[in-house]
């Protein structure tokens, strides 16, 4: 059996499971029951806000949700009824209720926020009524582990929706949807990545995404060809997006752009936007491998529906030396600016290298990532570096932080047969340190957001795939 068969099976399995829990709950059965895995960034961090490239791929751990909509005879036929398995008080569910039509942002806290972040967006587009439902999710994705675990909520919730609703939506519009529902009903400031990734992603590969024109491309991931394993080292330390941090490094890459008279950062790049400004990401950041994205050639194995990048000619934009432009600005903007430029070159490098089949190749890219991370963009934090240091000097070919940073995770590309021994140097690092016990896991890249199961309303089994149409 292969893993994909074998991944099919015991999810159809935990959706039997989360069927029977919300007919308990409840007291009937879902209409349906849909998943949306979580993400790890490969490569590309800090860069979808800013019109970049970004190489993540979505895990083979996810959210799922259990939906039945509420008919109008009910009497609450207008309450979203949400329950969720994640109840760190206590007791066997967390719950959140709100009337649809008197979402407003802020109206709803914690989880619940995500879902009903969901439905403040799809009530402002024309034609679409959605009524009250009852909602219960259950996730593998560890919470603030920087494995994006909201997205994936808001994700699979909004996959269900589309189902439910015939919405018809396609994969950019529910990424953007998505987007909007971080950004304006949550309050993080989040670009577009993570919800793409959970959309998108296709098992044994990495989503290479334009975040400026959601152009994107499935490039191959051969980690078992290869004998390597992803690992994750959650470093314990709980991050957000709504925090102050993340929002400070988007305004300051926005205030670079207002004053060099661009759009985005993306704009300080050659003619053609598939291509990075032509500067040595070795001239950026001390041990990065020099950039020759440049000449890389198209990624093979386009997603479904969406067209190959090609790179878009840019109109109406200044002239812009790249490496000029960093000695007028002020030395924090500066370093700032230059993390996106490099980390945009070290995606296309990326890709290049796995075209390539070089694996230690993406290793150096993902330290040179971190070096520029903790140094330029100083989004790390001690127990990110310590997890990258412990497990590159254990014999990783490559490590980094991985999200949006002050806290969460930290990736490694280690060799299977040196799994134990990385493993066992980071939880030593730790304990010599006096830290939290980090949670240490592999991941495979997996398939995205889809239904699994569907009954109704109305038995409508012909509805295709989530978010495909």
């Amino acid at each position: 059996m292969t893993y994909q068969s074998t991944a099919r099976t015991s999810e159809r399995a935990r959706a039997e499971r989360l069927t029977h829990r919300f007919t308990e709950l409840f007291g009937h059965a879902p209409h349906g029951v849909w998943r949306a895995p979580g993400r790890v960034n490969l490569i590309g961090e800090h860069t979808d806000y800013n019109d970049g490239f970004v190489l993540p791929f979505a895990i083979d751990r996810a959210a799922m949700v259990a939906v039945r909509l509420k008919s109008a005879s009910e009497a609450t036929a207008s309450t979203a009824d949400l329950a969720s398995t994640y109840a760190p008080d206590g007791g066997n569910y967390s719950r959140a209720t709100f009337t649809v039509s008197e979402l407003a942002p802020g109206s709803v806290d914690g989880w619940g926020a995500y879902p009903a972040g969901v439905v403040y967006v799809l009530i402002g587009l024309d034609g679409a009524e959605v009524p009250g439902f009852e909602l219960l999710v259950d996730s593998t994705v560890p919470v603030g582990a920087g494995l994006s675990s909201s997205h994936a909520v808001e994700v699979a919730t909004i996959v269900a929706l589309n189902d439910l609703l015939g919405l018809g939506l396609s994969h950019p519009d529910l990424a953007r949807l998505t987007q909007r529902a971080e950004n304006e009903f949550v309050g993080a400031p989040t670009g577009i990545m993570d919800q793409s990734a959970s959309l998108m992603g296709r098992a044994g590969g990495a989503l290479f995404l334009d975040c400026r024109t959601l152009e994107s491309e499935i490039v191959p991931l051969p980690l078992a060809e290869h004998g390597l394993s992803v690992l994750v080292i959650d470093s314990k330390v709980a991050h957000s997006h709504a925090d102050g941090g993340y929002a400070a490094r988007r305004a300051s890459c926005e205030r670079a752009a207002t004053a060099l008279g661009i759009t985005s950062l993306r704009d300080l790049s050659t003619a053609d936007d598939a291509a990075p400004a032509t500067f040595s990401a070795a001239r950026i950041v001390p041990g990065s491998a020099p950039n020759t994205a440049a000449d890389a050639a198209p990624v093979t194995g386009p997603v479904p529906g969406a067209p190959p990048i090609t790179g878009t000619p840019k109109t109406d934009v200044p002239e812009l030396d790249p490496l000029d432009v960093l000695d007028v600005l002020d030395d924090e903007t500066a370093r700032r600016v230059r993390h996106v430029l490099s980390e945009n070159a070290r995606v296309l490098e990326t890709v290049q290298r796995l075209r390539q089949g070089d694996l230690s190749g993406v290793g150096e890219l993902m330290t040179a990532s971190h070096v520029s991370l903790r140094d330029d963009y100083e989004v790390s934090c001690l127990e990110l570096d310590l997890a990258v240091d412990a497990a590159l000097n254990a014999g990783a070919i490559g490590a980094r932080m991985t999200g949006g940073g002050f806290g969460g995770s930290a990736i490694a590309l280690v060799h299977e047969s040196q799994l134990d021994q990385v493993r066992d140097a980071v939880l030593k690092t730790f304990a010599d340190h006096e830290l939290q016990t980090p949670d240490t896991f592999t991941v495979l890249p997996a398939d995205g957001a889809q239904r699994i199961t569907f009954a109704g309303p109305g038995c409508q089994e012909n509805v295709r795939r989530s978010g495909t149409r």
